[in-house]
This record gives C-alpha cells, sequence and structure tokens, in this order.
C-alpha cells in the first residue's frame, strides 16, 4: 500500500481535527501516516488566498464547524481558540525539527490541546515551551536550534515541496501524487492508497 502523508501547518484550525484523531484512526485502519509540518502562511500567501482572519461570517462558521465535527469525533475543544497564531514559522520549525528526532508528533499533539483546550494562543513561546515540557524535551536548547537558519531552511524546503506537490492548505493528505485537501478526506486517502480510487 503506498504511503500516506499527512501534511498539516500548526496555525491550521481544520488541523486540530486530525491531529486528535489521527493516531486511533491509524490503529482502526491498519495505515501508517507520515506527518509532514509545513508553512501553509507561505503557501496561502503566494497563492493569494486569504485566510478566515478578517472575515466574521467565515470565521463564525468556521468554529461552528469545527465544533460539530469535533463532537462527532469526541475530541473535546473550548472554541473558539485564539485566532491567528504569532508565529507559526517557530512552532513549525520546532515541529519540524522533532520529527527529524522522534518527538515532533507528540510535541504537535501536545501543543494543539494547549491551543485548543486550554486557550493558550500556539505561536506563543509560552505554549511552544509547555508543549516541550510535556514530551520530555528542555524548550530552551530546541527554542535556539529551531530559531537557526538550519530550522529555517528546512521548513521552507518542506514548504517548497508542499507547493511542488500542489498541496494549497491544511490539513491535506497525499498518495502517490494524488492531493487530497481537508480532514473530511482522510478516508478517501486511505482508499486511494489501497484501491487506487475513491469507494
Amino acid at each position: 500500500m503506498p504511503d500516506i502523508d499527512f501534511w498539516y501547518s500548526i496555525g491550521s484550525t481544520y488541523s486540530f481535527l486530525t491531529i486528535m484523531r489521527l493516531d486511533a484512526w491509524c490503529e482502526e485502519n491498519s495505515a501508517t501516516v507520515t506527518w509532514r509540518p509545513f508553512n501553509v502562511r507561505a503557501v496561502m500567501s503566494e497563492q493569494r488566498n486569504i485566510p478566515f482572519a478578517g472575515k466574521p461570517v467565515k470565521s463564525a462558521y468556521m468554529w461552528r464547524d469545527i465544533q460539530r465535527r469535533a463532537s462527532k469525533y469526541h475530541i473535546h475543544a473550548r472554541l473558539p481558540a485564539p485566532y491567528p497564531i504569532s508565529d507559526l514559522e517557530l512552532a513549525n520549525q520546532v515541529a519540524l525539527l522533532g520529527m527529524s528526532e522522534g518527538w515532533g508528533k507528540g510535541f504537535t499533539q501536545a501543543l494543539y490541546r494547549i491551543w485548543f483546550e486550554e486557550g493558550v494562543e500556539a505561536g506563543s513561546e509560552q505554549a511552544i515551551s509547555e508543549a516541550l515540557f510535556r514530551c520530555q524535551q528542555d524548550p530552551m536548547p530546541v527554542l535556539a536550534r529551531a530559531r537557526t537558519p538550519r530550522a529555517e531552511a528546512a521548513l521552507k524546503a518542506e514548504t517548497d515541496t508542499a507547493i511542488r506537490l500542489g498541496i494549497f492548505g491544511a490539513p491535506s493528505f497525499v498518495v502517490g501524487g494524488e492531493v487530497f485537501w481537508g480532514d473530511d478526506r482522510l478516508e478517501d486517502a486511505l482508499s486511494w492508497a489501497r484501491v487506487g480510487h475513491v469507494v
């Protein structure tokens, strides 16, 4: 079965739904997913795609929609969460660093809980540091490494890869070059991985 790549960006509200349910979903479906953090803000800026911020009617719909879907998945959330987040780049540079060292997924899950359950803005150093503590990492050296040009370049490289794949938003799932955008397309991605079409 082809791999499923899960492209997400800390700062994406809808990614919360996938991040909180993905481990259980993988277990239920005997599926393996590779987590790929990237900078969705850079992608949206390049494509002149304006997000929900500054659009009160669309934002109200977004929060209600997330609330409905979270209830469907039995995921706890205190909404609306602080949005947009301040330092999207740093949060994702930390996550990407963690992916190379084995703690990136746990960091991402912890940070989204802090953001969506505790109401602490996910781009803040306070939230990032607390998430690092929760996955047994020392925040000061990790944050120092995440702020280096090397870490910045790594996130840019991943973001460039996402753009080349045709990704324009988060969460997205990629299977053999096919892009599936949105938390509600996870099952379609699995179907494509298994049989080469959506059933």
